[in-house]
Order: C-alpha cells, then sequence, then structure tokens
C-alpha cells in the first residue's frame, strides 16, 4: 500500500495468494519498467529529499514526519525511463510511532 501512495506509476497488483508450508505469500505484479538511462542515485537522493526522506545510509532513507522507513534504492530498484524515476522491488518499514504522527 506505501508503494501504491508513494509510486502510484509502480504500483502493486495484488494477484492472490500463495501458501508454502504453513506460510502464505501476497502474489503481485507490477507495470514493466524499461530503463532507457542509468540511473544517477544522486538525482534518486534529491527526489527522496524534495519528499521529505532524508539519506540514513547507503541507499536507505527515512521520512521523520511519517516515521516511514525506505530501503535499498539502489540503481536496480530504481529505473530511469525517458528521464522519469521508476520505483520497483520497494521495501517500507513503518516505525513503532507511525500511526502516533
Amino acid at each position: 500500500m506505501l508503494n501504491n501512495f508513494f509510486f502510484p506509476d509502480t504500483a502493486y497488483n495484488l494477484l492472490g495468494f500463495f501458501k508454502n508450508e504453513d506460510i502464505i505469500y501476497a502474489v503481485v505484479e507490477q507495470p514493466f519498467v524499461k530503463a532507457t538511462e542509468p540511473t544517477d542515485l544522486e538525482v534518486v537522493k534529491k527526489f527522496m529529499l524534495v519528499n521529505g526522506f532524508l539519506n540514513t545510509k547507503n541507499n536507505n532513507y527515512y521520512n521523520p514526519d511519517l516515521g516511514i522507513i525506505l530501503e535499498d534504492l539502489h540503481d536496480e530498484n530504481v529505473l530511469t525511463e525517458n528521464g522519469i524515476l521508476q520505483f520497483i522491488d520497494t521495501v517500507f518499514y513503518i516505525k513503532d510511532n507511525f500511526y502516533e504522527n
């Protein structure tokens, strides 16, 4: 849900669920993104900062106002398609105080 809110161009579509050895997995799909140029991670960092996310280390970000952590935004998970950043395979976490904000 967080990916769909922040990155609607690459929104997940829930196809259903899969059970394997008593573990239930969500089955999702995203629109296909074709990278047309290399992703500049400095551009990603500036984009995230403008949207309230601070770079904590490497390719990980934190929004202190929302209590949201977004990790793994390296150049294989943020593709550049026709000059536009496209976020795929995002990893969100929410801090314990998320609902208090």
